[in-house]
């Protein structure tokens, strides 16, 4: 759209269900949200079958898990686990 800005990620309240979220984020909250608690980053790119023992693998993941918690899709807890947001 000319002159306006388009977020990939839409902020919770403007988008009508997280359909319009990429598949990669949908897959994200879809993991968050089946989780007992809280989740570590850790955790969830394991589900995703990323290699967590290497930390530089798991970095791009928590900057998808932020932005999601930025836009209000989950919540980041102070000790840095994510929660979904009901």
């Amino acid at each position: 759209m000319a002159g306006r800005a388009v977020l990939l990620i839409p902020h919770r309240g403007d988008a009508a269900d997280e359909g319009g979220l990429p598949g990669d984020y949908c897959k994200i909250l879809a993991i968050v949200r089946e989780a007992d608690g809280p989740v570590q980053v850790r955790a969830v790119g394991e589900r995703l079958g990323l290699d967590a023992s290497v930390h530089g693998k798991l970095e791009p993941l928590r900057a998808k898990m932020t932005k999601l918690a930025a836009r209000g899709w989950l919540h980041k807890r102070g000790d840095g686990r994510f929660t979904a947001r009901p």
